[in-house]
């Protein structure tokens, strides 16, 4: 699991001594500790499978505890085995408390940017650094972010329980408490999906769902990438009376910058960032201000770190916070990063309220509807591993390449 030999060989062949690049790193990142935190190291990184598990790269649930010298360990949600070993090797005998510092670290030590799959391993490394942080501060993430800038966080509900017909339940489903009904249009027959028939069936049920909303709540829509753009105007077209909260994903996320050409045409809220990851990723549909909400989630971003940043540069362009579910941890996760960020805020759920997870004793709190924040510190998440699966335990630092930083200290590129 180690790959201690190749690792060797490796390093031996580009004329890098690990034991001497180990002791060059620690000095690097070993800069004067602030008077009154503790002196703490990273010790060894776990990850389980999860009960439910995910097999997904892009949403895994796959849990990260990340222990310290000091018997405090952090908790995260995200990535696979092999995204979460190789970079569990950059933060072996690491401070935890210099999170940006570690997250820059992580991004770039391997020199080619990141792909979205091993943002994702670093975005439950994240979460669980700060959930340390907070802990060995005695405090909640969200009080290390600034503090509360609301008192619960409204919701929607994605595949709320039916409850009769469409517009019974999106009815039920804000009368439960939630801020509005999410669908995602009208499916194919047997696999096929034919654009043109799909626009006015699923016309037919959104005013079925404005009806049953009516007064009482909202209502959001995902065309879930399957339209070109000519049947995505359409649709907007049609539905722009009905007046939904966002409409989601218009057309496939690759090319992004066609939203340029598409948001002259389309006068309802556009919401896109479910398949994106960091701010880099994200960051042309805001400042170009095309798109009203980021879908951008966690662990998707690359952890709390990250998603802060793009938080505040939604802030700047008037956009919204809708992201996209995921596991159980990383919501509670989100509910620290957003509940501290000044903006508009929405955060999504599956079904009418969270799943009871056996190994989380301590998770999230939801009621009417709403996630509330609470006082436990850190995180507030409290993890049995005797009701998880242990793939994978790391305690030796790796790198296989070296890392340059500047005069000051800070992490540049090699």
């Amino acid at each position: 699991m180690k790959r201690r030999s190749f690792l060797k060989k490796s390093l031996a062949g580009a004329g890098i001594s690990m034991v001497g690049l180990h002791s060059t790193m620690q000095a690097q990142s070993s800069a004067p500790i602030s008077r009154g935190l503790p002196k703490v190291k990273i010790t060894k990184i776990k990850y389980y499978k999860s009960p439910n598990h995910k097999p997904t790269f892009n949403q895994s649930n796959g849990i990260v505890v990340v222990e310290t010298d000091q018997g405090v360990s952090g908790i995260g949600e995200g990535g696979s085995l092999d995204t979460i070993e190789q970079l569990a090797g950059l933060l072996i005998g690491q401070n935890p408390l210099r999170i940006e510092d570690l997250w820059q670290f992580m991004y770039r030590a391997y020199f080619y940017p990141p792909g979205r799959e091993k943002i994702h391993a670093q975005g439950a490394l994240d979460m669980a650094l700060w959930d340390i942080k907070g802990k060995l501060l005695n405090v909640p993430v969200y009080e290390l972010l600034g503090g509360l800038t609301r008192d619960h966080i409204q919701c929607y509900s994605t595949g709320f329980p039916r409850q009769g017909s469409i517009g019974e339940t999106a009815r039920a489903c804000v009368e439960a408490g939630f801020r509005a009904f999410r669908f995602h249009g009208s499916d194919g027959l047997e696999g096929v999906y034919d654009q043109k028939a799909s626009v006015q069936k699923t016309y037919q049920i959104c005013r079925e769902i404005k009806d049953g909303v009516a007064g009482i709540g909202d209502w959001a829509i995902d065309f879930h990438t399957r339209l070109n753009p000519t049947h995505a105007v359409r649709l907007c077209s049609l539905i722009e009376d009905l007046e939904p909260f966002f409409v989601e994903d218009l057309i496939r996320s690759e090319n992004k910058l066609l939203y340029r050409d598409l948001r002259p045409k389309v006068k309802v809220p556009i919401a896109v960032g479910e398949h994106h990851g960091d701010k880099w990723d994200i960051r042309p549909l805001i400042e170009e201000n095309l798109i009203d909400y980021s879908r951008v989630t966690l662990p998707n971003a690359g952890g709390i770190t990250e998603f802060k940043k793009i938080a505040a540069l939604c802030e700047t362009h008037y956009v919204g916070l809708v992201p996209h579910f995921t596991g159980p941890i990383a919501t509670a996760a989100l509910v620290h990063v957003c509940a501290a960020s000044p903006g508009e805020v929405l955060m999504e759920l599956l079904g009418a309220q969270p799943r009871e997870e056996p190994h989380l004793p301590e998770c999230l709190d939801f009621r009417n509807g709403k996630l509330w924040p609470n006082d436990r510190v850190g995180l507030g998440v409290t993890f049995d591993p005797d009701q998880a699966t242990l793939l994978g335990e790391f305690t030796e630092y790796v790198q296989t390449v070296p890392t340059y930083r500047r005069p000051d200290g800070s992490v540049t590129n090699w």
